[in-house]
């Protein structure tokens, strides 16, 4: 059991819940927060960067703090989006697994009002909620939220950045007298105007490694292509990392869709969510993502926001980002829980000079990874070309007679000779590159 949550006044049957899930020993976030979550009565600003534990950070003591015995709605958790809150629910039912008179619900956007309506009619201290759907049930008069004590905003930054509108209007309704914490990875303008606006006077500000922020543990490194070879030098870097799992970042939903097709045109093990997609394909895909069913996620920057997903090795910017923050939050997915991890970026010409303007911003530095040479790349996009072959399920629609003569025609050569005849063939029709550079022929006047 631990003895580090311990000391910082987390109670017998948390310490019980932390021990089952085989956590001993708090972040630096944990230490410095929960013990002024605990003992103060101020407002909270907690800036630590992504995979460091914030959920425990205010979930602990939230759960200590609460009245089990009040039937009230007692603390409101507000998540950019759907995937988050889950994870936060999740998070918070583990925690709370020895105390079972604590009540959570849940209220997201994607799935149906009623079953949420219904859930709200009984008892219930702690709601997680996505702000545009948690306006619409207060509109909606089917909520009151305006006896709570406590506001906590995760991912605040994202939280505000999707839903400022919705933000002010629940902080609105919401008592002036209750407490409000504030966890975020980057503290954009807008953030800053929202607590000197909405928090108290004399707010609390924690900062946790703030000084390595995106960086821990993280290989920053960019490579230069040209735009006509961008997909297949990413074709490239994922084959080199087969069997490891990767999330890959765009810009807009409609190239998540078009790289996507492109991935599964390939054969590689992948999968795509952004916000267009209805939720349930969202859950299914991510689902698949977290039981590694799937090793490559292609995602929009807001769809992808609050995943924790352990093991992934690599991200990558198919795209470059347009706000520093949004760097720090795509390379956090990478490098979890004091693991280790890569960020690539794919940059044209014309964007190289941006990289010192990320580096200068952030506190980090990139290397440059050189691309791969043409021959590498048709080699590499020839064994893609294989794959795909050997991954096709055999047409059993074509008639007997015509399969038939298809055999004739190949039944003297041995494998070894059908696979180099295929493989020429492959040459032939997509490239010159490597027969000549392994049969070069002496060039011939006219």
């Amino acid at each position: 059991m631990s003895k580090s949550f311990s000391k910082l006044g987390i109670q017998e049957v948390l310490l019980q819940a932390l021990s089952d899930l085989k956590i001993t020993t708090p972040t630096p976030i944990q230490s410095k927060t929960i013990p002024l979550i605990l003992n103060a009565s101020k407002d909270i600003v907690a800036l630590a960067k992504t995979g460091t534990g914030k959920t425990a950070t205010f979930g602990l003591p939230l759960l200590q703090i609460i009245d089990s015995e009040s039937p009230t709605l007692q603390a409101l958790i507000l998540a950019p989006t759907r995937e988050l809150g889950q994870q936060i629910v999740s998070n918070l039912t583990h925690l709370a697994k020895y105390s079972p008179a604590i009540s959570i619900a849940s209220i997201f956007g994607g799935v149906p009002l009623k079953p949420q309506i219904e859930r709200l009619e009984k008892p219930t201290q702690i709601i997680v909620a996505t702000p545009g759907r948690l306006v619409d049930l207060v509109s909606r008069k089917t909520i009151d939220i305006t006896s709570i004590s406590y506001l906590i905003l995760d991912e605040a930054d994202e939280v505000l950045s999707a839903h400022k509108e919705d933000v002010e209007f629940i902080i609105k309704t919401i008592p002036k007298s209750r407490r409000t914490l504030l966890f975020t990875a980057t503290l954009p303008g807008a953030l800053k105007q929202l607590i000197q606006n909405y928090m108290s006077k004399n707010v609390l500000h924690i900062e946790a490694d703030m000084d390595t922020v995106g960086h821990q543990g993280i290989d920053h490194h960019y490579i230069v292509v040209k735009p006509i070879e961008k997909l297949d030098v990413l074709l490239h870097f994922l084959k080199s990392k087969e069997g490891q799992r990767g999330i890959i970042f765009c810009k807009t939903k409609a190239a998540v869709n078009k790289l996507a097709k492109n991935l599964a045109i390939n054969k590689f093990s992948s999968g795509a969510i952004h916000g267009s997609l209805t939720q349930g394909i969202r859950d299914r895909v991510m689902g698949q993502f977290r039981a590694g069913y799937i090793d490559i996620l292609v995602a929009t920057d807001l769809a992808a926001r609050g995943i924790d997903v352990k093991d992934v090795a690599f991200v990558i910017n198919y795209h470059l980002p347009d706000v520093y923050e949004t760097y720090v939050h795509r390379s956090g997915r990478t490098a979890r829980a004091g693991a280790n991890g890569l960020s690539l970026t794919i940059l044209q010409e014309e964007e190289v000079h941006e990289i010192a303007d990320f580096e200068n911003e952030l506190g980090i530095t990139f290397s440059e990874i050189k691309k791969a040479n043409a021959q590498s790349i048709e080699e590499n996009n020839a064994l893609i070309w294989a794959n795909k072959i050997f991954k096709t399920k055999p047409n059993r629609d074509l008639s007997e007679d015509f399969r038939h003569k298809i055999h004739q025609t190949f039944h003297h050569l041995t494998k070894e000779e059908l696979v180099d005849k295929i493989l020429s063939q492959y040459i032939t029709e997509h490239t010159e590159t490597i027969s000549k550079d392994t049969n070069p022929k002496k060039k011939t006047s006219r």
